[in-house]
């Protein structure tokens, strides 16, 4: 167990630990990789649904996946059976995709013990581990109680006022193309470029097969992008969810200061008045 990601044969042994919480975060609408599918339902047993995608997110307001509110995301984990002692495993159907934003919002309500099933659900498919049709039913309500780290999620404004500091440096997870404003957004209404001095790096290049690159490797990453261990680092996709395939893969390399920008390029791209670039150091 590393202190954010598990492995499926830690998972295996620990399935009946009556701490444990197992959720799985799988989106229907997968963006930036060719989604895995599947014929019929599978989960690993035990299971139970986190849908950050539709439910467990401020849909009062504008903007895509929005974070949840404290009261929203306290009723949801208490729904699911999250105690505050409880041992939170997420994980999703595409191996490493929507599970680490699930495990950024667990983080940045207050709640440490959460981890990401490296590789998924492909993974513990590919070794032929036990699976399941359905979700399992929590057996009572929790008692956590949410409370928001605000420096886990910035607002644009947040950084509209950095974008000179060199301490502060935004991460973005897009694709190349879409990064430099060579194609056309995937949603509709949104300018294309990225925000400037912002630098580039594409999710999947944190990942090999699914799972996440060995720690080396990540911290030779971000190395190569200029990031320091004192810097503030700021992660951005499309709509704040690759962003935090980053942002774990971030913490694996031992960074720090973490945030999201939840917005990402769904609000930044949609407001006129926000700067906007499309070159290379731009």
């Amino acid at each position: 167990m590393h202190k954010a990601i598990v492995s499926t044969e830690w998972l295996n042994d620990n399935l009946d630990n009556p701490k444990l919480v197992l959720l799985d975060a799988s989106f229907d609408t997968v963006i930036g990789i060719e989604p895995i599918s599947y014929d019929q339902p599978l989960v690993i047993p035990n299971s139970r649904r986190l849908d950050i995608e539709n439910t467990v997110c401020n849909n009062d307001v504008p903007g895509v996946h929005n974070f949840p509110t404290v009261a929203q995301f306290t009723q949801a984990a208490r729904s699911l059976g999250v105690n505050s002692d409880s041992t939170v495993v997420i994980y999703d159907n595409q191996g490493i995709y929507s599970a680490p934003r699930g495990w950024w919002i667990f983080k940045a309500m207050g709640f440490a013990n959460v981890f990401v099933l490296d590789g998924g659900l492909p993974r513990w498919r590919a070794e032929a581990r036990p699976l399941a049709g359905a979700y399992s039913a929590p057996p009572q309500d929790g008692n956590f109680e949410a409370e928001l780290q605000a420096n886990r999620v910035c607002s644009y404004s947040d950084l509209l006022n950095n974008l000179d500091n060199p301490s502060f440096k935004i991460i973005d997870a897009r694709a190349a193309k879409r990064f430099y404003g060579e194609t056309a957004e995937p949603r509709p209404g949104l300018r294309s470029g990225h925000i400037p001095g912002a630098c580039n790096l594409p999710f999947l290049q944190v990942l090999s097969s699914g799972s996440y690159r060995n720690a080396d490797k990540l911290r030779a990453i971000f190395e190569e992008l200029g990031c320091n261990y004192d810097m503030q680092l700021v992660f951005t996709c499309g709509s704040g969810v690759t962003a935090c395939i980053l942002l774990l893969a971030a913490e694996l390399a031992d960074y720090q200061h973490l945030s999201l920008y939840d917005g990402s390029w769904a609000e930044w791209g949609a407001r006129s008045e926000l700067p906007l670039a499309t070159a290379a150091g731009e």
